[in-house]
């Protein structure tokens, strides 16, 4: 009997552990305090599309990142949290060069992994990397990463 409820417990866990969930990423959630700058920012500068809340709240707005992964805008007059380069968005783009160009006629800083600015940091891994900061401070990578 319990040689039985071991093979059962074994072959439970065998099929719990391979299962997958095939996550797809959805959304990331950002805490703004000017609305109107940030989605500027987002949409100006990021060239993000605006897509509409489903239920056409204020102090929301949405854009589509690429397919169906989206970055929303949260009004909120304030919130604790401590802006880290360590924490941050990233997006990939194979026109980094372009992007830099686009950010320094909106005279948008930017800044290498270790910080300094107008730099690009050039990973071992060949891929090229720069930093921005949204309205709201929070750091943003920009990267050559193919997908």
């Amino acid at each position: 009997m319990k040689n039985i409820f071991f093979s059962i417990l074994l072959i439970s866990c065998s099929f719990v552990k391979a299962q997958s969930f095939d996550f797809q990423f959805d959304h990331l959630s950002v805490v703004v305090t000017d609305l109107e700058k940030s989605a500027s920012f987002y949409g100006d500068i990021l060239k993000l599309t605006e897509i509409p809340h489903p239920e056409k709240k204020p102090g929301f707005r949405w854009f589509s990142v690429h397919g169906n992964s989206q970055i929303h805008l949260i009004r909120k007059d304030s919130i604790v949290f401590k802006k880290d380069k360590s924490i941050h968005l990233c997006l990939a783009t194979q026109d980094l060069d372009g992007f830099i160009a686009h950010l320094t006629a909106n005279n948008i800083a930017y800044w290498d992994w270790p910080g300094k600015a107008s730099s690009v940091t050039n990973r071992a891994d060949g891929v090229r990397q720069i930093y921005i900061q949204d309205p709201d401070q929070y750091w943003i990578e920009i990267n050559t990463a193919g997908h």
